[in-house]
């Protein structure tokens, strides 16, 4: 391996995966809710944080909405 390179002629090029990225984000979830993903992460071997983003994103893509009746 060299010992110096030259980058200076280099071209600039823009990320082609950057819209695959993920954004860091806090959310407050409920124990139930993170245990229900951890065992599911026990039995499939995926990680948690994984199964929350896939269900999210499944949710999103096929436009499901949540339906909830308020007491009166």
């Amino acid at each position: 391996m060299k010992a110096h390179y030259d980058f200076s002629k280099m071209k600039g090029k823009k990320n082609p995966y950057i819209k695959y990225l993920k954004q860091p984000i806090t959310m407050r979830l409920d124990c139930d809710s993170v245990d229900y993903f951890k065992l599911l992460a026990e039995e499939t071997g995926i990680p948690y944080q994984t199964l929350i983003n896939l269900y999210l994103r499944d949710c999103a893509m096929n436009n499901r909405k949540l339906r909830m009746k308020w007491a009166s």
